[in-house]
């Protein structure tokens, strides 16, 4: 995965008993934005929307409390004229990683649970591969990314769309091996997010949605913000998807990803994440709005924000190229549902989201009283870092700006073109002239991972199809690549996730298993057909 081009995801939130909930009193709505400084926020928006093909941003700014900006630039939808404005609804993803974190917060505030505790006292029924780790994996480990998973494991088993419930994608947990020891180093993953979100819901007693809605988004007064992609029907001010198809911006369809939850769901825009920052910056402090004892509203107390905010798994600092390397860090730390940096001199506590046509990052510089969002209807990494950094030299110091938009353009455009070169001589130099060591009706047949569960292989005329029995939009012709090596090209080509798959023969010359692994280094890590094994499911073992 490269940081500036992959998918993160994330989710959300909380609810509980009736001793614990808040009287609806709601934070008052987006009153005066503070008056617009010289700085020319939509000329440097414009030109970051024209370098990455990026057709629609939206952008928060909050300083000292204030709102400085909630407005959205560019069209909602390629080809069709509706603007996006602050209003204009964006999926965020993990994003929403933030809101689990705080839900939980609130619940060791209120003494349902604590950091510390095992999570199979909350969930007697979780299970990992290895039983010491079961047993050893406490609330905070769900939330840190230490378990001994590999990058994004399993997140095939909600990513494409499909169709596993999330008490599936959970017990399937036990079946992923780790790739290091527990808690020996960082490598993100989403489905530990997955499970901190089934504990939100076990203990409010109600659905996620609901939780989430009436515990943070009511009382912040995100009114507009909903919790998953059903109840954005009916909104015409709903961002549409793009990603890229031949290096070609297009409009796509949205991924549902409703099992997911506690990892990803959030759907949001620049005004109520302007209110959201708000109440981060402010240690959980919902200025104006009071709880039903007549105090000040305060969703989770300072010492949580703190310990959201501290670091908890080192990360490795790595040197930007070339003229981003004054990005570079000097800590670079996991916190609860936060990525914890410097810039400057001061801590930021950030994060990205990433879902199939939407990237986004938000970022708190407590110090400035600074937060920045950031919402894109693309998939364009490079866009958010350049206006990222373009936007906290601007209110961090107010310095002459560097140019990063042109700078991590010009990156960008390096890295990519470097990669199409590596891809063209993989190419080149395959041999070409070789055959599949077995007739097409040879390779057939079911094949069934331990984690993921059932593969097919048809054959279509003179073609192979692959397809993934739980995931609808994972089908693809396979074009032969060489000896047993075939590429499997996704019907939905905005996927940009072709991959190879190499079936291994026994000695007899049947098929042992099959091995995958993304075609493209630019793949999002989510697609972790590196970690399958495929074996054929014999006619035997199926009776």
């Amino acid at each position: 995965m490269k940081p500036h081009f992959k998918h993160l995801a994330a989710a959300i939130l909380i609810a509980f008993s009736a001793a614990g909930t808040y009287a609806q009193t709601q934070a008052p709505a987006i009153a005066a934005i503070a008056p617009a400084s010289a700085y020319d926020l939509e000329q440097d928006v414009t030109r970051t929307m024209k370098a990455f093909d990026v057709p629609g941003i939206a952008i928060a700014v909050v300083k000292d409390g204030k709102v400085i900006a909630a407005r959205g630039f560019g069209v909602r939808k390629l080809g069709e004229p509706a603007k996006v404005d602050g209003k204009t609804l964006f999926e965020i993803a993990s994003n929403s990683k933030a809101f689990t974190a705080a839900a939980l917060a609130m619940l060791v505030d209120e003494g349902k649970l604590k950091w510390d505790d095992p999570v199979v006292k909350h969930l007697p029924d979780f299970q990992m591969y290895d039983a010491y780790v079961t047993r050893e994996m406490t609330v905070r480990d769900l939330l840190t990314h230490r378990s001994g998973l590999g990058l994004g494991a399993g997140d095939l088993l909600w990513w494409p769309t499909t169709s596993f419930s999330t008490d599936e994608i959970i017990e399937k947990l036990r079946y992923i091996r780790p790739a290091t020891s527990f808690r020996s180093s960082y490598a993100y993953d989403n489905l530990l997010y997955i499970v901190a979100g089934k504990i939100i819901a076990q203990k409010s007693g109600k659905s996620w949605g609901d939780t989430v809605r009436e515990r943070i988004l009511n009382p912040v007064g995100m009114s507009t913000t909903t919790t998953s992609l059903a109840e954005n029907e009916g909104n015409p001010n709903a961002s549409n998807a793009h990603s890229k198809i031949k290096d070609k911006i297009s409009a796509v369809k949205s991924m549902p990803v409703a099992n997911a939850v506690g990892a990803v769901g959030i759907n949001t825009n620049a005004e109520d994440i302007a209110k959201w920052m708000q109440v981060l910056l402010d240690g959980g402090r919902v200025a104006g709005a009071k709880g039903a004892d007549g105090k000040e509203l305060r969703l989770w107390t300072e010492a949580q924000s703190r310990e959201m905010w501290t670091a908890q798994t080192p990360m490795k600092i790595s040197t930007p190229k070339g003229p981003l390397a004054s990005t570079k860090p000097n800590f670079y730390a996991y916190g609860l549902g936060f990525q914890l940096r410097d810039y400057k001199g001061q801590l930021v506590a950030m994060h990205g989201g990433a879902l199939q046509g939407f990237y986004s990052r938000v970022l708190l510089v407590p110090e400035s009283k600074l937060g920045i969002a950031i919402l894109t209807n693309a998939e364009s990494g490079g866009a958010l870092s350049a206006l990222q950094y373009r936007l906290m030299d601007q209110y961090m110091t107010g310095a002459t700006p560097t140019d990063w938009i042109k700078l991590v353009s010009d990156v960008e455009e390096e890295a990519h073109a470097k990669e199409l070169a590596r891809l063209k001589s993989a190419s080149t130099t395959r041999a070409s002239t070789s055959r599949p060591s077995l007739a097409l009706s040879a390779y057939e047949g079911q094949y069934e991972d331990p984690w993921y569960g059932i593969m097919n292989v048809k054959r279509n005329g003179n073609k192979l199809v692959m397809s993934f029995s739980k995931t609808p939009d994972l089908t693809g012709e396979m074009e032969h690549f060489q000896h047993d090596t075939f590429i499997v090209r996704w019907k939905e080509r905005n996927f940009n996730a072709d991959a190879y798959a190499t079936f291994s023969l026994d000695h007899d010359g049947s098929i042992d298993h099959v091995k995958m692994k993304a075609v493209s280094e630019e793949t999002d890590f989510s697609y972790d057909f590196h970690d399958l094994l495929f074996t054929p499911v014999k006619a035997a073992a199926k009776k």
